[in-house]
């Protein structure tokens, strides 16, 4: 029996333990916000000691990472589940900027932690590949849209726009500047100014 009373007391193996602390580290990031996140209040929530996540993650960089990383997977599952290849690119791509935007509106904490600047930086788990796909998905679509455009430049532009969006709503900038919350004209608008006008239905 280990002495901190995880693992094989609780018929675990080390990939259990691992998953209990992400997942510790998921609920605690959504409760109380990114800056929650100490190794100490993980190992807590997920039952252990709180030097039991040193073993499966040797700094505290790697277990946000690991929790960032989750977020990640999250938001592509969510646009695969509302993306239609039968519409329009440039439907999809409001679709996944609408997406994008609820998420960070939805899951504040989660997506503060994703975009930390260290992390991203620090390579750990791949961390930075792992959000690549979803852009890649974004920039696919741009070169449909604007075929004479560099796809890279221009989806690398509108995802700082969304970014800008979803930050100015979360300190409450957009309705100082605005009147408003709803991020849905700003978005209208910044799909217009990236992509072009959208054209009318036949």
């Amino acid at each position: 029996m280990h002495a901190d009373g995880e693992g094989v007391a609780h018929g675990e193996d080390g990939g259990g333990l691992r998953g209990r602390l992400v997942r510790a580290g998921v609920e605690l990031v959504d409760a109380e916000g990114a800056q929650a996140l100490s190794l100490r209040e993980i190992a807590r929530r997920a039952g252990v000691s709180h030097g039991a996540p040193r073993r499966h993650f040797p700094t505290h960089l790697d277990l946000l990472s690991a929790i960032a990383r989750q977020g990640f997977v999250e938001l592509a599952a969510r646009v695969a589940a509302e993306d239609r290849e039968t519409a329009a690119p440039r439907e999809r791509i409001a679709l996944l900027a609408r997406v994008y935007l609820d998420y960070a509106g939805t899951r504040r904490g989660m997506y503060e932690l994703m975009f930390r600047h260290d992390l991203l930086e620090s390579g750990r788990l791949g961390l930075r590949e792992t959000s690549l796909p979803l852009f890649a998905r974004l920039t696919g679509l741009v070169a449909l849209v604007r075929p004479t455009a560099d796809p890279v430049v221009v989806a690398g532009t509108l995802w700082a726009n969304l970014h800008g969006i979803a930050q100015l709503r979360h300190w409450g900038s957009l309705r100082l500047a605005t009147g408003g919350d709803d991020p849905a004209p700003l978005l209208a608008a910044a799909l217009d100014a990236h992509l072009g006008p959208a054209q009318p239905a036949p």
